[in-house]
């Protein structure tokens, strides 16, 4: 069952020839046929190695092939990348066009406010001093008022308290129990003088700040005032004026019937004279 076809023919003949060699025959046969497939083992391990490298390179292919359409892909996508790239630089480059002409106009526009502010500031530099010469002449003029002399006294009163306060205080450092106590008695006082001068002030303070209020109310009044004493003196004086011209246009008229009369008189005189001859 090991023989191969071409063994087995020869079987006989070499059985015929040579009896005794047979086994020598067979045995060369078998030695044959097992390298015959050892020989196919290794062919067969070499084609199994060749179909699993060449199914190997089948899925390399696929996966070049892939990568392949995936690089061609991404390079459509740069593609259009690069044209909305070159689109949105164009956009920017007009943009920045317009934001440099638009610059140039807020560079002219700042200028013309830089003057206007300039002109501003010295206007508003000369109210300033305005503003502070009537502000010294309100403060000298509210220094001489009594109510703010008497603040003043009262301001001198509450340092003259304090400096004796500070005073009692060092001499407290001293620990004796009769001064402290006497101490403590006499600042018990200042404290209440104190509160009461500081509520002596705030009422003060608040009514300056009425007074304040009041003389800025007035100056308006006045201000108003004036202004329709103006007027009113305006029409006064085209009133005036009216009755002048009246009393002109009367003395004028006045004349004229005087030397009507005048005239009547002669004529009179006459009439009587010829009646009389």
């Amino acid at each position: 069952s090991f023989l191969c076809p071409y063994s087995s023919a020869l079987l006989p003949k070499m059985a015929k020839q040579n009896s005794p060699s047979l086994i020598e025959v067979v045995k060369q046969v078998a030695e044959q046929q097992h390298s015959q497939a050892s020989e196919i083992e290794k062919s067969k391990t070499v084609l199994f190695q060749l179909q699993a490298k060449f199914q190997q390179l089948e899925k390399e292919m696929d996966s070049i092939l892939l990568e392949t359409k995936t690089t061609e892909r991404e390079i459509y996508l740069q593609d259009d990348a690069i044209e909305v790239t070159k689109y949105h630089c164009e956009n920017l480059e007009a943009q920045v066009r317009a934001l440099y002409s638009e610059n140039l106009k807020l560079r002219h526009d700042a200028e013309t406010v830089q003057e206007e502010f300039e002109m501003t500031f010295a206007r508003n530099n000369e109210y300033r001093e305005k503003i502070k010469a009537h502000k010294h002449l309100f403060w000298e003029t509210e220094s001489k008022m009594p109510v703010m002399i008497q603040l003043a006294k009262k301001k001198n009163v509450v340092k003259a308290l304090k400096t004796k306060k500070e005073e009692l205080m060092r001499d407290l450092q001293n620990p004796q129990g009769s001064v402290i106590k006497e101490v403590q008695e006499e600042m018990t006082l200042l404290k209440r003088e104190i509160t009461t001068l500081k509520e002596f002030i705030n009422k003060k303070s608040d009514f300056l700040e009425e007074e304040k209020k009041m003389h800025a109310k007035l100056r308006k009044e006045i201000e108003v005032q004036n202004k329709r004493y103006n007027a009113i003196l305006k029409r006064l004086h085209c009133q005036l004026n009216k009755l002048h011209s009246n009393k002109r246009q009367r003395h004028w008229n006045v004349q004229q019937l005087e030397k009507k009369a005048a005239e009547l008189r002669k004529c009179l005189g006459v009439v009587e004279l010829q009646s009389s001859i």
